[in-house]
């Protein structure tokens, strides 16, 4: 058979493109249907407090509102739950007894238009008993701390392997160690032990559009429009919930503007489904982004860790303690807690580790999920640690790296996958995309400085297609993948056509939709070329085998006779149209050659049981400016290297690595949540800052590495989510090798560099 990855193939635009810059692509926030309402949500103005009563009688007598849900409302829906989560069921639909941050959902109201839901709001009268609340994981964790929830219940196995490992009694939901070798001895042999403490900000994913779902529920059936990243979590959470069985809740997962973990397993949309239910009519509800800020953020961090070296500069001995505030509601909180703990063993062969991670309710926004979760918060500590101990013992950095990697197919935890990817290649080929890169314009001085990360996604090996291949040859791909703005349905067409052999211009790939396509555990940990665009691969092979048995059996000879090319089979004799082979098949002209592609932890004989099935991994050099007088940071140039496995496209390859290497430029230098008592200070455009294209870099540059042993299709290995790894320690390193200016805490403000430039040359004078 002829072999797919040598197809030579014209690239042409994603499909989404054109429809993307003239506006005719359709967004979750564009759906409308027959009878809609608007919701609108009513939020906690306190950070925790118990509920005396709620009035809406006002709220009811403004024409036009149609229905208000309180908690009051949910002993009534025919579900199963009125509380859901992911490893604990401790987020109600809408706030039930007490509310636990400000920004909790204490009531939604249902009208005919937007403004006449935004006047009902203000009609609400909520009577609330105060209580006390903690803010930082600290606080919560210190002895008589006032409890988030009173009760943990834990769900095994729900959305990711295994279950949360909660304190009785006290504000931590997940307490995990871990421990290989002899850590202690290790550290009483060493020549030198260097203890370091590093703090991650709270940041948001900013996503162009915010959340966003319309909901129509009618009894015995729901359907859902969302904006959200796992369809199916949405699915089996709003069937629970409501009562209805799996079967008659459709999902529709429309393009989705920005996504980054903030819209991934579930959010808004078992609030919206209920307050359809109650309204007996499809309810839209779209958030503001001050809205979307008090729907979910990324958890901040203090990882302290305590490293080992013997005489000779190799790390003996690495001890990890990560503490996450989670805020008011576990939701991926758990999972992502301990991922910080292993991703801050950075890419390193280290023989005695010990790993401690905490995860930690306060009343603050939940934690989410957020592209590479826990990995920028570890790789900040680990990567910035490393220059520490490098300058400490007079080494190289970079040497010091080098000298510590684990080469491919070496352990970094004993009980995951080796290492796949030659991190010492990749650290070398990001070097030289930084000298590859043009002089910067610049006035000040320059430092330079480096730094690597390594993360092993959380993947659930769980997911399926259907592709058709249609009687003149054209294609259709039905997955449950969703178009966050990666361009994976620009890859699963580039697969078909890679291994079908028809032109993309025939290649359309479906809008998710939980009715039609088979089943997928959700979109994120960089799976959806990996699992996905498998399947794909997978159908797609299903079809050329029928396809060539079929030309055997109609036209004679054997299936290794003939091949499939564009619109035809070609054999021994003259080549015969798809059409013409399904006519003398079945007697006139009629029919098509689907397929079905699966994976599992079965595929590849057993090898996606092992964990990760893939590592994903970043390397960058950065040059930087600094405004002496101001503090203020100037990122100048950024060469990056990931090793892809096998590109697909190789635009949005480097589009992805690009955007999260700027998105990391963000926690690095300006984002963090401000809070005051319990409140979030900074929650709008306005007084958050994010990266604009001003901040970007003057000059990038990314190798693309391809090794070609990647477990997804021809090699591939996913990717879009390493770069975001070690730029913020990268251009900490880099503060630090230009001015002597170390700094622990991100984001590097200009306040908070220029203190630290006074105290380098405070202590230079000493």
């Amino acid at each position: 058979m002829h072999t797919p990855a040598s197809l030579p193939l014209h690239e042409e635009p994603r499909a989404d493109y054109l429809q993307k810059v003239t506006g005719t692509a359709v967004y979750a926030s564009d759906v409308e249907v027959p009878g809609m309402l608007h919701g609108k949500i009513l939020r906690s103005t306190v950070p925790h407090a118990r509920i005396r009563g709620i009035d809406a009688s006002a709220a009811l007598a403004i024409p036009g509102v149609v229905a208000v849900l309180t908690g009051q409302d949910l002993q009534d829906l025919q579900g199963t739950e009125v509380r859901w989560g992911l490893s604990l069921r401790d987020r109600p639909v809408i706030a039930i007894d007490k509310v636990r941050y400000v920004g909790d959902p204490v009531a939604a109201i249902a009208a005919i238009d937007e403004a006449t839901a935004e006047e009902a709001l203000d009609a609400i009268v909520v009577d609330y008993e105060p209580l006390p609340f903690v803010t930082t994981a600290q606080e919560a964790m210190a002895e008589g701390a006032a409890l988030v929830h009173e009760d943990m219940v834990k769900l095994k196995d729900f959305y990711f392997r295994g279950e949360a490992l909660p304190v009785e009694g006290t504000n931590i939901f997940q307490s995990w160690q871990y421990a290989s070798g002899d850590v202690d001895q290790a550290f009483a042999g060493a020549a030198r032990v260097f203890e370091d403490t590093f703090t991650f900000p709270m940041v948001f994913h900013f996503a162009m559009e915010p959340h966003v779902c319309l909901a129509h529920w009618k009894p015995g059936s729901l359907e859902i429009w969302s904006g959200g990243q796992t369809p199916t979590a949405i699915q089996r959470v709003c069937s629970e919930i409501l009562g209805v069985p799996l079967a008659c809740v459709r999902v529709h997962s429309p393009y989705v503007g920005g996504g980054f973990g903030g819209k991934a397993s579930v959010k808004i949309d078992p609030l919206v489904a209920a307050l359809s239910w109650k309204a007996r009519a499809p309810v839209r509800v779209c958030l503001s982004i001050p809205e979307s800020m008090l729907t979910c953020r990324r958890l901040d961090a203090e990882i302290s860790l305590k490293t080992a070296v013997d005489a000779q500069g190799r790390i003996t001995a690495k001890s990890v303690r990560a503490v996450l505030n989670g805020g008011a509601y576990a939701d991926t909180g758990p999972a992502i807690a301990i991922k910080a703990a292993i991703r801050a063993i950075g890419p390193y062969h280290i023989p005695n580790l010990r790993l401690e991670a905490i995860g930690v309710y306060t009343n603050t926004v939940p934690g989410a999920a957020f592209r590479s979760i826990g990995g920028p918060q570890a790789v900040w500590a680990t990567e910035s640690q490393m220059d520490i101990i490098a300058a400490a013992l007079g080494r190289d950095p970079i040497e010091f790296r080098l000298a510590n990697m684990a080469g491919k197919g070496q352990t970094i935890k004993p009980d995951l996958r080796p290492i796949d990817v030659d991190m010492r290649h990749s650290l070398r080929q990001a070097l030289q995309a930084l000298e590859n890169l043009p002089e910067p314009k610049h006035e000040h001085r320059r430092g330079r400085g480096v730094a690597v990360g390594v993360s092993d996604p959380g993947i659930v090996p769980v997911g399926g297609a259907i592709v058709r291949l249609r009687a003149d040859g054209s294609v259709n791909i039905s997955a449950n993948t969703v178009e966050i703005g990666q361009g994976n349905r620009g890859v699963l067409r580039i697969i078909a056509s890679k291994v079908l052999r028809q032109p993309m211009r025939l290649i359309a790939v479906a809008e998710p939709d939980t009715l039609q396509a088979p089943y997928d555990w959700g979109t994120g940990a960089s799976r959806s070329t990996v699992i996905i665009g498998l399947a794909v691969q997978l159908a797609c092979e299903d079809i050329v085998r029928q396809v060539l048995e079929t030309a055997a059996e109609v036209l004679g000879g054997s299936p290794q006779d003939y091949r499939l090319e564009a619109g035809r089979i070609e054999g021994p004799g003259e080549p015969v149209p798809i059409i013409e082979l399904l006519r003398r098949l079945n007697g006139m002209a009629a029919g098509e050659f689907l397929g079905v592609g699966r994976v599992n932890s079965g595929t590849k004989n057993g090898d996606f049981k092992l964990a990760p099935l893939f590592w994903e991994t970043g390397a960058q050099a950065c040059e930087i400016e600094v405004d002496e007088g101001t503090g203020a940071i100037r990122v100048l140039r950024v060469g990056g290297a990931a090793d892809l496995g096998h590109v697909i496209n190789r635009k949005a390859a480097e589009g992805q690595d690009e955007g999260a290497m700027v998105m990391g430029m963000g926690h690095a230098l300006s984002e963090e949540y401000i809070y005051e008592d319990g409140q979030v200070v900074n929650g709008t455009l306005f007084d958050y800052k994010v990266p604009t294209i001003d901040d970007a870099p003057q000059h990038v540059g990314t190798a693309l590495i391809e090794s070609g042993d990647g477990p997804g299709p021809f090699g591939a290995r996913g990717g879009g989510e390493g770069a975001i790894l070690p730029i913020a320690p990268a251009i900490a390193n880099a503060l630090y090798q230009g001015w002597g200016a170390r700094i622990k805490e991100l984001p590097l403000t200009p306040e908070r560099v220029w203190r630290a430039l006074q105290a380098a040359k405070a202590e230079r004078q000493n």
